[in-house]
């Protein structure tokens, strides 16, 4: 397998809500050092099925994205406060009232 579809196959598995750095990608598809390969990879990808908008800057900012960084950062929030509204629903056990 190809580094681009191991890099694709990591970030199709990052779950809503949950980030994980351009480094950490790297890492799981087998090339610790080619951080910088995961975002060129990520920047090319335009199959709205890989969530590229999930993978950030090590440091904690958002990075890049094909769409506009804007358009990351409006993604993360949203998933984030679908995420919490889930959580607060859980703990209500009203699920009925739990829609997204």
């Amino acid at each position: 397998m190809k580094f681009k579809d191991r890099v694709l196959n990591v970030v199709l598995k990052i779950p809503k809500g949950k980030t994980l750095s351009y480094r950490e990608v790297a890492e799981k598809a087998g090339s610790p050092k080619a951080f910088r390969a995961v975002g060129n990879i990520l920047n090319k990808n335009y199959d709205p099925k890989i969530p590229c908008h999930r993978v950030i800057r090590s440091n904690g900012q958002t990075g890049g994205y094909n769409r506009g960084s804007k358009e990351k950062e409006k993604l993360l929030k949203l998933e984030l406060t679908r995420k919490f509204k889930v959580i607060q629903c859980r703990k209500k056990r009203k699920e009925e009232t739990c829609s997204s």
